[in-house]
């Protein structure tokens, strides 16, 4: 919610918005990585949340992979702490025994019987992209539902960095950082003065898109200028360097082009996944793209400068973003005065595809 605090006491909502974004929750019905591919060892069971609900992951000796909800039907304890055997998993207290579908196969001191209970909730999940997404929704509505479309990383053109780490704050305030280019003024430290030029809107019902230019006083870093500096002579159509930057609800992609470039120097995909009931902690999950030069191993012989540039960015927008988080905490509410019609945007998006958050 929008509030605006006049002189004489009285304060103006903005209707938009007027649902308090910081309790939406991120809506379930969407492919979610839950899991970097390397986490996922043969032969073992990896426990991992969404939105609170405990999922384990499996990934069996001979590489299958499956999801279930991480608790065993007998005593609720998780059974990510048992024993892969198999394709099945074995809970550690009792040693019940679970296919890939969720169902209690066998019972060690009761053997197969009718007795055996119904078993555990599996999730539809597939692997591509380094990554283990899961469905947390209907799973028949997974099917129907667009799996994310990263083309870049399959591109040998592109090295390619993972983001894999967990922030304290609501995933909304990701989406709103990332969308508003005007808080360019916080990594001033690292990028010298950038001057964001705002060029244009395009507000969809699942998306919204925004376009940039920029201007610099002052040194550019050596990890952007490996990252942007491939640089192409600018054409009549594209005279000037864009960021284009869309929250593709729930997932965001930024890409930049350099003036007269064919392909984008860098393109950006990111998803922020609750990982708590309330949805105060997400993990960030995220493919930054940066295409190579044509000279061959240059991009390798930068690549520390490179993450250590992006290191420095992460850093100073975590502690941002967590700051706002306290204010909200600390406040019980939304306060935010927005103004920019980007961030008007993005909330309105996240609202409108977003579920209520369980209150306890």
């Amino acid at each position: 919610m929008s509030v605006t605090k006049l002189d004489d006491g009285r304060t103006i909502t903005d209707e938009k918005n007027s649902a308090d974004l910081r309790k939406v929750g991120a809506h379930p019905d969407f492919w979610y990585p839950l899991l970097s591919s390397s986490k996922a060892k043969a032969g073992k069971a990896v426990g991992v949340t969404f939105a609170g609900e405990p999922i384990v992951i499996v990934r069996t000796k001979t590489g299958k992979l499956y999801a279930l909800e991480d608790r065993c039907a007998h005593r609720q304890v998780p059974l990510h702490q048992g024993v892969v055997d198999g394709d099945n998993i074995h809970c550690c207290y009792h040693g019940w025994v679970y296919d890939c579908s969720g169902k209690c196969v066998n019972i060690p001191y009761v053997g197969k019987s009718d007795a055996i209970p119904r078993g555990v909730r599996a999730y539809p999940c597939r692997e591509d992209y380094g990554f283990i997404f899961v469905f947390p929704g209907d799973p028949e509505k997974a099917d129907s539902v667009p799996f994310p479309d990263i083309p870049a990383w399959h591109d040998k053109k592109y090295k390619t960095r993972v983001l894999d780490d967990q922030v304290g704050c609501h995933y909304s305030f990701l989406h709103e950082n990332l969308m508003d280019m005007n808080h360019q003024f916080l990594h001033r430290r690292i990028m010298s003065k950038i001057n964001t030029t705002f060029l244009g809107l395009r507000d969809e019902e699942n998306s919204v898109e925004v376009d940039y230019t920029f201007s610099r006083i002052g040194k550019q870093p050596m990890g952007e200028k490996v990252m942007l500096g491939i640089r192409s002579a600018p054409t009549e159509d594209k005279p000037k360097d864009i960021m284009t930057v869309s929250t593709q609800y729930p997932y965001q992609v930024l890409r930049f082009w350099t003036a007269g470039s064919d392909h984008p120097a860098l393109d950006l995909w990111i998803t922020y996944v609750p990982v708590d009931k309330e949805q105060r902690t997400n993990h960030t999950f995220g493919l930054i793209n940066i295409r190579r030069p044509d000279i061959p191993g240059l991009l390798d012989i930068a690549w520390p400068f490179i993450i250590y540039f992006t290191n420095g960015i992460f850093a100073e927008d975590r502690w941002v973003v967590e700051m706002e988080q306290a204010a909200f905490d600390e406040q019980g509410e939304d306060l935010n005065q927005e103004i920019f019609p980007v961030v008007q945007a993005v909330r309105d998006l996240l609202i409108r595809k977003g579920v209520p958050i369980p209150q306890t």
